[in-house]
This record gives structure tokens, sequence and C-alpha cells, in this order.
């Protein structure tokens, strides 16, 4: 309404009519506002003298209200249940019982002004339950890390693609991600179809720990602290023997609350809007699962579209909450992160279970493949210890005696690289070859005539046997001298 002035903007407009002449009826006409409504001003300004006695005077009654206290409760009561009514259903409940009572019914407004009013909080936990309570209104520890490599985060997700598996069917990955928590840079990660594990969990930390071949990746060395949500994988007591011999304070979050591990949260996020949809068999969401295109893509194929993003795009584009770079951030100082005593602990420590084998004099045999060092021409005829990264079946690691000994590096691989299972579905599809193969010369030698050159001629029946059984017919042999 035109006359909710302000005091100062009131008094401008009486200021015309006391000190100047101009009539009210004017100033009426052309305010819009009315001439009683004036006139009271007037008279308020005249006996207060000053501008405050111009401001609207607040009801004496107001934040009260006349229903009686029972029934405010009855109203909040009703709207705090389970699941929520409306509040016409609130008011013709209450209207009800005010009538059995014989007291005067709320209105729809004094009903719903009562709900209005309820704590967010004691409505959120009634009606939502306490873990929507906890992530809405519950204080947060937010860990923020003060430099780099003070604190890592690691985690899985799902992916919303589908890509095609070593058997020719369609699967889902699943990408375990390490983060840097103050530059946010991927420090390392894995992608892999099956269930989560505490190997794949060590192979990204593997990565993650290790100087990159990628020069645009500078990320490495060994955190203070790691910060993981509570899965099996990351309680498993191999993990907390590498992190206790690394000297890594490894952290869980609480069991259901995911609250700290945001950051990681995000990234997933990101690869989900800006990275998964430009490729083929991608799941958006709200469609159950299914995919939009044909899957196309092998495991290999999306972990190089997923290095080169993380890599050339994530890690070299400026951070929407830090406004740096992350490989610029990690980087900044020109600090020197700390590593293990030999890079060969890590293998040790993060690759596969171990396995025996004894060096030939032709190299050490696994998996179908022949591995060679020089360093092994001095251990032939020996048992040695060997672990392998199974994203990379070109080179094995060789112990001895708990002593690293080399690298050894299979011939037939050297100029590229395959993973365990690449080799595992070749060996299989050879194996499938052979089989075939067997089947048909198998087939060839049944269909071949029966040899029965030398088969032994039937017995013909005599006198003697006529009449007699089978069992006794085919019995020729004499036990005693009368037969």
């Amino acid at each position: 309404m035109k006359h909710r002035l302000s005091a100062q903007d009131r008094e401008a407009l009486l200021r015309e009519h006391l000190d100047y002449g101009v009539p009210l009826a004017r100033i009426s006409d052309q305010a819009g506002i009315p001439l009683r409504t004036l006139q009271r001003w007037a008279a308020g300004l005249r006996a207060g003298g000053s501008v405050e006695a111009l401001a609207r005077r607040p009801r004496s009654d107001r934040g009260s209200r006349s229903l009686p206290p029972e029934m405010v409760g009855a109203i909040e009561g009703l709207a705090l249940r389970r699941p929520a009514p409306t509040i016409a259903f609130i008011h013709r409940r209450i209207c009800a019982v005010a009538l059995d009572r014989g007291i005067s019914a709320p209105g729809y407004s004094t009903v719903r002004a009562v709900v209005a009013a309820i704590d967010p909080g004691l409505r959120t936990i009634a009606l939502e339950g306490d873990a929507a309570y906890r992530d809405r209104f519950e204080l947060v520890f937010r860990r923020t890390a003060s430099r780099a490599n003070e604190q890592w985060q690691c985690d899985h997700t799902e992916l919303d693609i589908e890509i095609i598996d070593t058997g020719g069917g369609r699967a889902r990955p699943w990408l375990t991600v390490v983060l840097d928590d103050y530059s946010r840079a991927v420090a390392g990660y894995t992608v892999f179809t099956g269930a989560p594990t505490a190997l794949q969990t060590a192979l990204a930390l593997h990565q993650a720990m290790q100087r990159k071949k990628h020069p645009g990746w500078p990320v490495m060395g060994l955190p203070d602290v790691l910060y993981s949500d509570h899965g099996a994988d990351f309680t498993s007591k191999h993990l907390e023997r590498v992190c206790l011999d690394t000297h890594i304070r490894l952290i869980h979050s609480l069991p259901g609350v995911p609250q700290g591990r945001g950051k990681i949260e995000r990234f997933y996020r990101t690869i989900t809007d800006e990275l998964l949809p430009h490729l083929p068999g991608f799941i958006p969401h709200g469609t159950h699962g299914t995919a939009v295109t044909a899957p196309t893509m092998t495991l290999e194929q999306l972990d190089t579209a997923l290095e080169r993003f993380i890599v050339d795009e994530y890690n070299q584009r400026t951070h929407s909450e830090t406004g740096e770079v992350p490989a610029v951030r990690w980087q900044a100082g020109g600090w020197i992160p700390r590593m293990p005593a030999r890079p060969e602990d890590l293998d040790l420590l993060l690759l596969t279970v171990a396995h025996q084998r004894i060096v030939h004099r032709d190299g050490i045999y696994f998996n179908g493949l022949r591995y060679l060092d020089l360093t092994l021409s001095a251990f032939v005829g020996e048992t040695v210890t060997i672990r392998y990264d199974p994203r990379d079946m070109a080179e094995i690691r060789v112990w001895h005696q708990n002593t690293f000994l080399c690298r050894a590096i299979a011939p037939e691989l050297a100029a590229g690289t395959i993973t365990f299972k690449q080799l595992k579905t070749a060996r299989s599809a050879r194996r499938n070859e052979l089989k075939k193969q067997l089947r048909t010369k198998l087939s060839l030698a049944d269909a071949l005539p029966a040899d029965d050159r030398y088969a032994p001629s039937a017995p013909s029946e005599t006198a003697e046997t006529a009449g007699q059984p089978a069992d006794l017919k085919q019995r020729q042999l004499r036990t005693y001298a009368e037969d």
C-alpha cells in the first residue's frame, strides 16, 4: 500500500502542510493516503515533535496466540506425524476437536502459522530421520590440509557407464581415486570391474606414491594422513600394515557419516558430468541403470580416457574453491615430497600377493611368459619371490631372501603394456582353440569303421550248452576232472 511509508517520508509530507500551508486534502490526493490518516499523523507530530512519534506502533498482542497451549501442542503433534499431513487436514481435525471441547475453532491461517513456527530441526528429525538431521543441522568438522601431501583422501565409486568386459558382456566398472586434500590434485587412481578390494586400493596408492612417467603429473610421495571410509578394504590388515611401514596415519570416517569426504565426492561428480557423457555406454541419472548408447569401450580404453582427463584437464585447470591450478598448487614452494627409503619398498608393500618361482637358465617362467634380466644369471636354480602389477605384465619384481634383485622383463611384451586380464583372456582363447581342434580330430577318429581284424569269433552253440543260461554258456573253463 502507498501509505506504508517510513517515518522520514511521513514527516516530509507533513512539513509541506505545517511549514508551507499545503492543505492536507491536496497531499491526500497526490500521495494516495487517506485524509484521516494524514490528520492523525499531523496531530502526532504536533504532540510529539519528533520523527519517532510518526513511527508505526507495534500491536500490544504481537507474538501471542489466543489458542490454548494444549491446542497449539495438538497442532504441532499432528504436523510432526509421518507421513506429513496437509495443513487443510490439520485444520479440519483441530476444528473438530475444538467443537467437541466447546471452544472457538482457529482459522486456517492460524493453524498454518503454528505449523510454520515449528523448529526446522524438530521437523527434520520427525519426518526424515536422524541421518537427514545430522546432514543438515549437526556441526561438521571439515578436515582442511595446510600443505601438499599433508592429507590424502581415498574412496571408490561405481561409474555411470557400461563397458565390454573380457568375456564380451556388459559390465559397470569401479573407480578408486587418491586425492590430495590441499591442492585437489589427483595423486593416483585405478579402474576395474568387480567389487572393490584391498588390492585395488593398494594399486591406486602404489600409483599415487611413485614417480609418474607423464611429465604433467607431478604428484607423488608419501602423505602424512590417509583419510578413507569405513569399508572392509580400507580397514584390512594389509592396508594397516602398509600405513604402519610407511609412517602414514590412517584415519577412517564414522560409519554412515560421509562428511569430510565431500572433496573427493565432488571430483566424482566432475567425472560424471564432464567426461562420462562423451563416452559410449553412458548411463544418465534417472534411467534406472540403462545406457543411452551401446557400450563399445573396453576397460583399457576407459582407463586411457580417464588418465587423459585427469592429467591434461582436471589437474591443469583452475579449481573453483582454491582458485588455483591443482598441479601448480601442489608444486608451489619448491618443496621435496617424502619418499620411501628405497623405491622397491612400495612394490613389496603394495603389489599383489607374492609367488615363489625358480630361476632357470633362460629366465623365470610365470603365467606362460618368460622374464629375463642379467642379474638373474647369478641365481640360476635358486628360489625367488616375485610380485607384479596386474595392470602391466611386461615386468615383474624379483626378491631373493627379502633382498630386492631386479625388475625382470618379458621380451614379448617389452614394446608395450599388457594387463593380467588381457593375458588371461589370450590364454583362454588359445586353450579354447586347442579344445576345438581336439573335438574335431576326435570326431574324425570316431567316424572310422571298427577295427575287428583280431577280435575273437563268437563261440558256437553245442548240444551240451543248448538250453543253459547265458552266463553258463560263456563259461568254458574246466574246474573239475569230471567236467
